[in-house]
């Protein structure tokens, strides 16, 4: 059973980091596309990315945090 716990924990972590990195690229490549449009706000969009990937940073930590229930059990 203890194979199958690594195995949960491994898809858990690497799907979170997956998803993560997919998220800080999307927010990124709109931040850049938005300030290349309006470069008088680059102050505003580049606060609201920098927001926004450490909202999409907490889902990293998240499945950590799981991956590790899941090798305890």
């Amino acid at each position: 059973m203890e194979i199958y716990a690594l195995l949960a924990a491994a898809i858990v972590f690497g799907l979170g980091a997956l998803g993560a990195g997919i998220g800080n690229g999307l927010i990124f490549s709109k931040t850049v596309e938005g300030i290349s449009r309006q470069p008088e706000l680059r102050g505003a969009l580049q606060t609201t990315a920098f927001i926004g990937v450490g909202l999409v940073e907490a889902l990293p930590i998240i499945s950590l945090v799981l991956a590790f229930i899941f090798m305890a059990k």
